[in-house]
């Protein structure tokens, strides 16, 4: 009886580490070319499959039996970039990306938003959260530096070479610059409502980022996430929305909570 509790008791650990590891794998690959490759594979696999087993077809019942024995092969060929990315950034970005970082993130974004504003500097920067953006950041300046008022300030100063186009926030860096963020096709904006924020929504409508853009004509502070655009907003109503929409999502996930508890025992 024993033995019985200890192998189930090993059975659920086992199960519990292969859940975190598809969980981290799943998550970081979302949005990347890679991941569609994926889907693409398991539905065809998946097709073969059935046909095999439902009309008996030996020869690819047989093929598909030794395509799995090379399969590790074919995803390392497949992951290539998405790994080697992934070996570098272990040492040097944190596991749980926890509220701390978040409050960070606020504290960056705000202290940009309120230099850029009266001086008319026009910014867009995307902040993104589960729904990976990488598709985006991809066609953009790769820059991969950690995230910093003064970074943002010589991206976004006038005449340089990247402060045309938006920039993505990963975690707490800098992913990408000058990059084309799509423009929403919504027909009921008013005519005030510019390039930028046009394409702020767009991509606040296609993924769960939180979208910061100021205006280079009036100064004027919004924020764009999911489909909705808060305008007109001073420091104190900035920073109340993006500690709501990043602090709250990273406190309300199940790895939030889990640091957090750690944190307090």
């Amino acid at each position: 009886m024993f033995d019985h509790v200890q192998m189930d008791w090993r059975s659920a650990f086992e199960i519990l580490i292969l859940s975190v590891f598809i969980y981290f794998l799943l998550r970081f690959i979302r949005g990347t070319r890679g991941a569609r490759v994926m889907l693409g594979l398991a539905s065809l696999l998946l097709f073969l499959t059935l046909m095999s087993q439902l009309f008996e077809l030996k020869v690819i019942s047989w093929l598909l039996g030794h395509f799995f024995e090379f399969i590790v092969v074919a995803l390392v060929v497949i992951f290539q970039p998405e790994l080697r990315r992934a070996l570098a950034e272990l040492g040097s970005r944190p596991l749980f990306f926890t509220a701390s970082h978040e409050r960070a993130v606020v504290d960056t974004l705000v202290k940009a938003a309120m230099s850029f504003s009266p001086r008319r500097v026009g910014a867009l920067i995307a902040v993104e959260r589960e729904i990976g953006i990488k598709g985006v950041s991809e066609a953009g300046a790769m820059i991969d530096a950690k995230l910093s008022f003064e970074m943002i300030d010589q991206i976004f100063y006038p005449n340089s070479p990247l402060h045309d186009g938006g920039v993505v926030i990963q975690n707490d860096r800098i992913a990408a610059a000058a990059c084309i963020f799509p423009l929403t096709q919504r027909t009921d904006l008013a005519k005030s409502v510019g390039t930028r924020h046009r394409a702020a929504l767009g991509l606040s409508e296609d993924s769960d980022c939180v979208v910061l853009v100021v205006s280079e004509e009036t100064g004027s502070i919004s924020v764009a996430c999911q489909g909705n655009l808060y305008q007109k907003l001073d420091a104190e109503r900035l920073r109340s929305l993006l500690t709501r929409l990043l602090v709250g999502s990273t406190e309300n996930s199940w790895a939030g909570k889990f640091w957090s508890m750690m944190r307090r025992s």
